[in-house]
């Protein structure tokens, strides 16, 4: 199912729970392995896994045990990272004219 602005917190909630343990069993980790990898208890993954909350430190500690640190960037992107940011910010550089040199010679009518 797609995350949508239509959803409730509790439906995201059980939807990303859905999917962080497919993750975990598609990586054939079991709990007590991600356990001891993410420094967090069995009983935490099982909450977040049956839809509970946890805390978002321990989140993240899960997301980097699964090797999934890349997609932390995708819950708040980097307002530096976009080409948006750049156009933005980028210095505009002028066109540079070339002088022209005035002339030594003189038609002989000038005073």
């Amino acid at each position: 199912m797609k995350i949508d602005s239509f959803m409730n917190e509790q439906s995201i909630l059980q939807e990303l729970s859905v999917r962080f343990k497919q993750m975990r069993i598609d990586s054939s980790v079991t709990r007590e392995e991600l356990a001891d990898r993410a420094f967090v208890s069995v009983r935490t993954i099982a909450r977040f896994e049956s839809g509970n909350d946890i805390s978002l430190k321990n989140l993240i500690k899960l997301m980097k045990a699964l090797d999934m640190e890349n997609n932390i960037n995708g819950f708040i992107p980097d307002p530096f990272d976009r080409p948006s940011y750049h156009v933005d910010h980028m210095v505009v550089r002028k066109r540079a004219r070339k002088t022209e040199k005035k002339s030594e010679w003189k038609w002989g009518d000038e005073k």
